[in-house]
Order: structure tokens, then C-alpha cells, then sequence
């Protein structure tokens, strides 16, 4: 099997097609990352350059020893992928360490990982624990109307949640965790790397103010419907907002029947938060 016929190259590729089709990949904004499973991976070995050299990840992430990820490259166009895979994606490896990776394919011409790397790694790291190994996919994109939210909504997750619950009703039952926020840092450095891991520890959705969102799911479609949910109602509250404010509104009883009728762990005191 060539690499580019496996089905989670086609379904990546995908899925980075449509983030750009959403408007959320200006320029070279926004990465993907894939957790390759290990019967996707053997039939294509023969295809991987074993002589390419170890970097050094810039983090440590041990439990992801000698796993196999599929990302977007650095200061690579999300809207190039899809005509030019082997330049714009590749497949790296992490050593026995977890502090090192190689390009086993792809990205090609000097081509290296995402500057995000250190961020989507630590939080592969966190996922891949705290979901029993079924998440395998951070998506971090530059969701325009999350951004505008973080210029006027406080900075907290329990504001953010609260709002964002209300306006569909499907929310709480997507993301019943709620969201997380971090203040404005500096992308690509261990800092951000790090505050985000540990809101990825209590939430599937992570804000960066300023900046977008970072998600993580199990599969393709539930990831990218995350982010596309998450976005649709920051769009939704926005225009709540400029046409004078909310009237009426789902209830805290609303939720609470709505997480008896789905199973669903609300916490209780993100019910009781205004803006």
C-alpha cells in the first residue's frame, strides 16, 4: 500500500480541507495532528526514511515513546495540503525517550513538524491517559468568532462555558466538560504548551485568547464537529449580542433536565456563572 492510498492520510487531508474551507487557516494559521495506530502503521514501514536524523522535541513526553504521528508542517498552508501532501504533512516518529522525534515521510525540501509540536504532543500525552488511549487527534484553528469572544467575555472557563451553553441547545451534550481558556502567551514555546496540557486534563476545548481553539478527539468527524460546534455557537452569541442581548435564554432547570435526559456530568457550579 502507498502511504497516500491509507485511509487516514485521505480522511487528514480531509479534514484539513475543510478547516480551510471554514475560514480558520489564514495563510499558515493553524496545525493538525494525528496518533497513528499500530495497524495503520505496518503496512507502510517499507515506505519510511530510517536514516533521517533525531531532533529534539523541545518537551518531554514519555508515554508517547516510539508512537507515530501524523502533522502539518511548519509555516506550511493548510490550504496546500490537499494538492501537495508530501510537502506539507508528514509522518514523524518519537524515540524510546519521548524527547525526540524523526521525519519519516513527508515533508519534503527542509520541511519540519508545526511549531505547535511541543503543545500538541504534551497534549497528546495528557489525552492519551485521560481518555484510555481513545483520543488521537489535536486540531488547533484560528476560529474567528472564538477569538472575537476573548476581546469582551472575562477570561475564565466557567464564563465561557456558561455562555456558550446557552445558545444551542446541543452544547452541554457535545461538550458537557465545558471549555478552557488561556490568557494571550507566546505560541510554539513550553509555556503555553504547558498551561494548555493541564486545562486538557478537565476539557476537550481549549481557548487561546487572541488566538483560536484547540480541540482533541477520537476520530476525524467528532474532532473537527467539536471545533465546528464550538465556533458556530460563539457565532450565534456574537449576533445575540449585537442586536441587543439575550431576552430569554436555556435555563439552569433546562440544563439540568438536559443532562438527566443524556446521562450527562454537569458540574453544578458552571451553572451558576454570568458574564
Amino acid at each position: 500500500m502507498q502511504i497516500l492510498e491509507s485511509n487516514f492520510i485521505k480522511n487528514f487531508i480531509k479534514m484539513a480541507s475543510d478547516g480551510n474551507k471554514m475560514g480558520w487557516h489564514e495563510c499558515n494559521g493553524g496545525n493538525l495532528s494525528y496518533r497513528i495506530k499500530d495497524e495503520e502503521i505496518l503496512p507502510i514501514k517499507k515506505y519510511f526514511n530510517k536514516n533521517s536524523k533525531w531532533i529534539e522535541i523541545g518537551s518531554c513526553v514519555p508515554k508517547l515513546a516510539n508512537e507515530f504521528f501524523l502533522v502539518t508542517g511548519s509555516g506550511k498552508y493548510f490550504s496546500n495540503i490537499e494538492s501537495d501532501p508530501k510537502t506539507n504533512i508528514g509522518i514523524i516518529e518519537i524515540d524510546d525517550t519521548g524527547k525526540n522525534y524523526r521525519i519519516l515521510w513527508g515533508l519534503i525540501d527542509n520541511g519540519k513538524p508545526t511549531s505547535e509540536l511541543p503543545t500538541h504532543l504534551m497534549n497528546h500525552e495528557i489525552k492519551k491517559e485521560a481518555a484510555n488511549g481513545l483520543h488521537r487527534i489535536i486540531y488547533h484553528a484560528h476560529t474567528t468568532n472564538i477569538i472575537a469572544l476573548t476581546f469582551v467575555l472575562p477570561l475564565k472557563d466557567e464564563v465561557f462555558t456558561r455562555q456558550l451553553w446557552e445558545m444551542i441547545t446541543e452544547c452541554a451534550v457535545i461538550f458537557p466538560q465545558g471549555v478552557g481558556v488561556v490568557p494571550w502567551m507566546i505560541p510554539g514555546g513550553h509555556e503555553i504548551a504547558e498551561a494548555t496540557s493541564v486545562l486538557m486534563k478537565k476539557y476537550n476545548i481549549v481557548i487561546w485568547a487572541h488566538h483560536g481553539t484547540f480541540v482533541s478527539g477520537e476520530n476525524f468527524d467528532k474532532t473537527f464537529g467539536l471545533m465546528h460546534t464550538v465556533e458556530k455557537t460563539a457565532e450565534i452569541l456574537i449576533k445575540v449580542m449585537s442586536i441587543g442581548g439575550k431576552k430569554q435564554t436555556i435555563s439552569n432547570s433546562n440544563i439540568r433536565d438536559l443532562a438527566a435526559a443524556f446521562n450527562l456530568n454537569i458540574k453544578e457550579e458552571l451553572l451558576n456563572v454570568s458574564s
